[in-house]
Order: structure tokens, then C-alpha cells, then sequence
């Protein structure tokens, strides 16, 4: 799998999602997405953080299907 890093803005869109929504679901915010795999922290405290397009993508499917087969909507 290619990995597409993107700024938040950009990642957020790409995603079809908020950038508040995004940054929710930072592990240091109670999420699932992990610091160095799935999203990167810059230097400086303003500047953006990094987004791996790719495997959030792939994080979001594989959490809505694993909801979906407990809930028994699993089409």
C-alpha cells in the first residue's frame, strides 16, 4: 500500500471528514489511530500535523465492519 501523508486540512477532506473529527481520534485523545503510524506531530507546536491518508481510511472500514457484524448489519 502506497502511503499518502497529507496536512490536516487536506487529509480531512480527503477523508470526507472534519478535521476536528480527525484529530478526536488521536490515541492521545482517547482514539484508535496511533502517533508515527497513523498520523505525525511536527516540530513546532503550530505547525500541522500529518495524516496517513491510506491507512486511516483503511482503520475507518475495518472499525465500521467490525460495527456492523456486532450489530448484524453486515451486508
Amino acid at each position: 500500500m502506497t502511503e499518502h501523508w497529507l496536512p490536516t486540512t487536506q487529509a480531512a477532506q480527503a477523508l470526507g471528514r472534519s478535521a476536528s473529527f480527525l484529530k478526536r481520534l488521536r490515541d492521545t485523545h482517547g482514539g484508535f489511530l496511533e502517533a508515527g503510524r497513523h498520523y505525525a506531530m511536527a516540530p513546532s507546536s503550530n505547525a500541522a500535523i500529518t495524516w496517513n491518508v491510506s491507512l486511516i481510511r483503511e482503520a475507518l472500514n475495518k472499525r465500521a465492519s467490525n460495527i456492523r457484524k456486532e450489530s448484524g448489519n453486515d451486508l
